[in-house]
């Protein structure tokens, strides 16, 4: 693709930031830093760093094969773009001999708080890890450009932001591209991520950008938003990100990418341009029209809209109430909803309510009081040490509520000796599994919308963690009533299968099985027999995920099954 000129990238770069404005709280509008790889060759050495030395061991990171270099063939711009090469060739550097290489850059420049834009086209190839992605300017990670002069702390408590990633994800569709977050509470297999899929990945350039502000970090594809982390009260622990971080390119080989095929020769990641964005025009007035009112409240939710405007196009507001304090952003003269969550029922709270800029120019009037009462509670709730698969040592509480034709489910485990706990919401009937919101400490909740008001939903919850899993039984509740909730009446007692499965599914229950039926996710028969159904066949199926339905008398259960 030819370069564009300047004023095109203006009207791109002003086109992007419209489709953003609304999805994220801070807008950066300077250009700070960039490389449009203008200049044919090796990349320009007073921006970038080649990182090429081993870690202790001999080896990268996450089983990883290749050695990064700073040859030509490895990293160089031409006609406009920089390409990174990972390629099939024995290579000899430190006293170490690998049969791949690769490159791994870091940018010279490092910055707190702004937003990044990659354009880039990334490789699809089986094996490969592309990664656009930062570190905190801090970390000691010998090789490392700032390394010599700010490593003072290790991974992961300098924070790690990854802007996109690919190849990690086998368990996810094709063109799926990751975001992540590391940090000391949430690192290796961290439960902070996002993803999105990307039209023609592997084909096609995509913008992929990072909204980095005080408060959230906000991750976009082509300028639509994806995922923000925002954890709602931050400590070193979840939010290292309060330092100057730096970028890094690379492609890493193997280890968690999987298996590189017998034939793989090399593959590029091509970027077009990198460019950093922040707001460095001094701002001296203070923001004006600050308004501030309640929203929609439920029993354990009180909804605050606020607006302000700011002639640096962006107000900060500050909530204090008896829970602590929020902080949020927003673009100037847009309406900002704050759902503060977690209350009591039926309980009055109080809400002092400021408005201010980034720069620290105050509301001449603030604060604005605010008071407002939760109402009661249209649910029900329950604890339990039921389960349809794996085992609860303490158990667990859980929780239905209605509010208005959607129900927050609430479920929370109390097992004490589990370490990296994520949580996923089961449906019953038709199956589907969806990752929960974890609200603080081993308390996770989804809310499902559109609920009618009568019906009979049923519910259960995955607890996954590095040790393993185990699922809920199943809970019916009836929308809008406050009610004891029930174990589906429709359950076979006792039932488990092992996951995942190789050639056959052993199936346990403390009744006969009388017929197993399996599925695809697509809905469509692919099993069905009434013999020998406590070690039902498998070997015709391919690799993936199934849906097993097994029926005992009038009862039936249903589990999610993985072919292996």
């Amino acid at each position: 693709m030819r370069k564009v000129s300047n004023l095109l990238k203006i009207l791109v770069f002003f086109l992007t930031t419209q489709v953003a404005l609304s999805q994220v709280d801070v807008v950066y509008n300077n250009l700070v830093w960039s490389d449009e790889f203008d200049t044919n060759g090796v990349v320009n050495p007073t921006k970038w760093h080649h990182q090429t030395q081993l870690p202790a061991g001999g080896s990268w990171f996450n089983g990883e094969v290749q050695h990064y270099t700073d040859q030509l063939t490895n990293s160089s711009v031409n006609n406009g773009f920089l390409s990174i090469t990972a390629k099939k060739e024995p290579y000899t550097n430190q006293g170490v001999t690998k049969q791949y290489t690769s490159a791994r850059l870091n940018s010279k420049f490092a910055f707190l708080y702004g937003r990044v834009d990659i354009r880039a086209k990334v490789p699809t190839n089986q094996g490969t890890w592309p990664a656009l992605w930062m570190l905190g300017k801090n970390v000691n990670e010998d090789g490392g450009f700032f390394d010599a002069t700010n490593g003072t702390v290790s991974w992961p408590a300098c924070g790690e932001i990854d802007i996109m990633e690919h190849g990690i994800t086998p368990s996810q569709p094709t063109n799926y591209v990751q975001s992540a977050l590391h940090t000391p509470s949430s690192f290796g297999n961290t439960m902070n991520i996002g993803g999105t899929i990307a039209n023609n990945l592997g084909s096609d350039f995509h913008v992929y950008s990072m909204n980095w502000s005080p408060y959230q970090i906000t991750f976009l594809l082509d300028g639509v938003a994806f995922y923000t982390y925002n954890p709602a009260v931050k400590t070193p622990n979840n939010w290292p990100f309060n330092a100057e971080q730096y970028l890094l390119l690379n492609i890493a080989m193997g280890g968690i990418a999987g298996t590189i095929p017998s034939n793989f020769t090399q593959t590029s990641m091509e970027i077009d341009y990198v460019r950093v964005y922040q707001n460095t025009l001094v701002d001296t007035q203070a923001p004006s029209n600050f308004t501030a009112s309640v929203g929609a409240v439920t029993s354990s939710s009180i909804e605050l809209l606020l607006n302000a405007d700011d002639n640096s196009g962006n107000v900060t507001y500050t909530i204090n109430y008896s829970g602590g304090t929020i902080t949020v952003a927003n673009q100037s003269g847009i309406q900002k909803s704050v759902v503060v969550p977690n209350l009591n029922s039926n309980t009055t709270y109080n809400f002092s309510v400021s408005a201010s800029d980034v720069a620290g120019n105050n509301f001449v009037s603030n604060p604005i009081n605010l008071n407002a009462t939760t109402t009661g509670v249209i649910g029900c709730s329950g604890s339990s040490t039921v389960a349809q698969s794996g085992s609860f040592s303490a158990g667990y509480n859980y929780a239905f509520e209605t509010l208005g034709t959607d129900v927050k489910i609430t479920f929370e485990l109390l097992d004490t000796n589990r370490v990296g706990v994520v949580a996923f919401l089961w449906k019953q009937s038709p199956f589907s599994e969806t990752q929960m919101t974890n609200v603080s400490g081993n308390i996770f909740t989804k809310t499902i919308t559109g609920q009618t008001l009568g019906s009979t939903i049923n519910y259960a919850v995955k607890f996954a963690c590095s040790g393993g899993l185990s699922v809920t039984s199943y809970y019916s509740y009836v929308v809008g009533n406050n009610c004891a909730l029930q174990l589906d009446a429709s359950e076979i007692e006792d039932f488990s299968i092992l996951n995942p499965v190789d050639d056959f599914i052993e199936i346990t229950a403390s009744t006969p099985i009388d017929q197993v039926k399996v599925y695809n996710l697509l809905g469509n028969l692919i099993i069905d027999t009434n013999n020998d159904t406590n070690k039902v066949d498998v070997k015709t199926l391919s690799q993936g995920i199934y849906l097993l339905e097994v029926y005992s008398g009038n009862k039936k259960s249903t589990r999610k099954l993985i072919v292996r």
